[in-house]
């Protein structure tokens, strides 16, 4: 019985120290997710840069998996270049590396200090960034205490025969070892965690130098693993962030390999070593080895997952989604950055439906009104998508930045939704009812209905970069071009007046046409001009039914 409650003391330990590295995570998602993405975005311009970037990443998320896995997205958006993410990931090794470091000294007496800071920023921060941040410290100081826990639990261990023949059998053995602590890491879906309980295993005396650095070169494999697994049923043409995680255990591997071959050399060395500062030394030592190693050949190395991972054929179904992956539910700004990509699809076809619309009116064709038909159902099928993916994402791990994002995704794709169905619907009718009458539209309507339809184009590409940027000034023009479309409507109903008086039929129709139109191209303006207005208000600049002329003038009429 006694051995029975020591295996559940153990695993409960174990549990308390995976839950404290999970609020660890989720704190610093909630609070910085969307900053810490930023930042990575930004520094991945050049391999220096990204190797700071993901060593400060992952100190951040207490996560190399984590920071794989907001790369390997970077890698799929085609904007950065394969070797600084393989980059990024060596300092993100190495950033676990130096946790662990961290943690291996004797840190536990700062548990309960940290543990109450956490507990009053909870408590008394009015927040939800503060409440994150006190999530953060209580998850540290829970991480203490299991450490302690399993110090303490192990100390029985230490002194049973039984035990310690038994790995005494697997001492000299370092493929096993290497295997268990590699199932471990996998298992836990963190080195960290993997590390750190390998530490006290090494703490306890039951690891001897071989053994131990075995399960350090197994728990840096393992969890190479579990991004390279989410990345295999990656869709699409583009599979950079297969690579990227291919690239990255291959990295370890050939490291592991050259330590196994090296192990005769080294143990001469490390023999007399033991305990848990020797655990994560060899840990560091592992992977700032292998950074210095891999450096010099990132080019090579990228060129090579390049010819070994191509791009596959785009998919045959237009409307299938391509980067709604939900491997990556968990983690917020990678799922986020996912949904935009998805919506950016959407935009495109939209797109592509104001040209058939475009040419519908010039040509009469009425084959134009079938394409679009076609469009829309995938504009509304992708739609379905990201918004089911959406409502995938778990609230509770969304901080305040990442819900306001996905509020503007979420608002965004049902704009072009609804823009797409009013083009099908109302816009393309007007053409098929004037392509029924077998007369060409008048010179000068067909040109202006162009014009509009020319113009509407360019207002999807400013909803587009505001969408994606952030972008002010196009937010500005974008509500100065919905603004437009009110003139070209009321200049429209002026023609139409004009046409009545002269009672021409032919003329008083095809300016009725004009009219219609512009109405329905002025609906679509609508929709897409929709995305600026969260940006413009947060910025004092959208007055209730106009745009202020001067920041924050909102502000200053409210004042009086």
């Amino acid at each position: 019985m006694s051995q029975a409650l020591l295996l559940v003391e153990l695993a409960g330990e174990a549990a308390l120290l995976l839950w404290g590295l999970h609020m660890v995570q989720s704190g610093v998602q909630r609070a910085f997710g969307m900053r810490l993405r930023h930042v990575l975005g930004v520094a991945l311009g050049s391999r220096v840069r990204a190797v700071a970037a993901g060593l400060f990443a992952t100190a951040a998320l207490q996560s190399s998996t984590a920071t794989a896995l907001m790369v390997g997205s970077f890698a799929a958006g085609a904007g950065v270049a394969l070797a600084p993410a393989l980059a990024a990931m060596l300092g993100a090794n190495i950033g676990t590396a130096l946790i662990v470091f961290a943690l291996s000294f004797e840190v536990s007496a700062l548990a309960p200090a940290l543990v109450l800071a956490g507990v009053i920023a909870f408590r008394r921060s009015s927040g939800s960034r503060g409440k994150d941040v006190g999530r953060v410290f209580i998850g540290v100081g829970l991480m203490l205490i299991s450490l302690h826990l399993l110090s303490a639990s192990m100390a029985p261990v230490e002194a049973s025969p039984t035990l310690r023949a038994l790995i005494g059998v697997f001492a000299d053995m370092p493929l096993p070892n290497l295997v268990v602590a590699g199932l471990l890491a996998w298992a836990a879906h963190s080195s960290v965690a993997a590390m750190l309980f390998i530490a006290s295993l090494a703490a306890s005396g039951l690891l001897g130098a071989e053994a131990c650095i075995a399960m350090v070169l197994g728990a840096n494999i393992g969890s190479a693993v579990n991004p390279l697994l989410g990345a295999l049923g990656e869709a699409g043409p583009e599979r950079a962030r297969l690579r990227v995680a291919l690239g990255n255990i291959a990295n370890r591997l050939v490291g592991a390999v050259l330590v196994l071959g090296a192990m005769p050399l080294l143990l001469p060395l490390v023999e007399s070593q033991a305990g848990a500062l020797f655990a994560a030394q060899a840990h560091l030592a592992f992977n700032l080895g292998t950074a210095i190693l891999a450096w010099p050949l990132l080019g090579l190395l990228a060129r090579g997952m390049e010819r070994l991972v191509p791009d596959r054929p785009p998919a045959e179904d237009p409307a299938a989604a391509r980067y709604l992956d939900p491997d990556v539910l968990e983690t917020p700004p990678v799922a986020l950055a996912n949904a935009a990509r998805e919506v950016l699809r959407i935009a495109d076809t939209v797109e592509a439906m104001l040209a058939a619309s475009t040419a519908a009116f010039q040509e009469g064709d009425r084959e134009r009104p079938k394409v679009a038909k076609r469009l829309d159902d995938q504009v509304d099928r992708l739609h379905r998508q990201v918004q089911g993916y959406l409502a995938r994402i778990p609230q509770e791990t969304l901080g305040e930045d990442d819900a306001r994002r996905l509020a503007e995704i979420r608002a965004f794709a049902v704009s072009l939704e609804h823009a797409g169905d009013v083009l099908e619907r109302d816009l393309l009718g007007l053409a098929q009812k004037w392509a029924r009458r077998g007369l060409p539209l008048p010179a000068d309507i067909a040109a202006e209905i162009t014009g509009l339809h020319l113009r509407l184009q360019a207002q999807l590409r400013l909803a587009v970069a505001v969408f994606i940027r952030e972008d002010a000034e196009a937010a500005r023009r974008l509500v100065r071009e919905k603004e437009a479309l009110r003139e070209a409507e009321r200049l429209a109903l002026h023609r139409m007046a004009e046409a009545a008086d002269r009672s021409a039929a032919e003329g008083g129709a095809a300016a009725g046409l004009l009219l219609d139109a512009v109405r329905d191209l002025r609906r679509i303006g609508a929709h897409f001009a929709m995305v600026a207005h969260p940006l413009l208000e947060r910025r004092g600049e959208l007055l209730p039914s106009r745009l202020a002329t001067e920041p924050n003038l909102a502000e200053s009429l409210a004042g009086g």
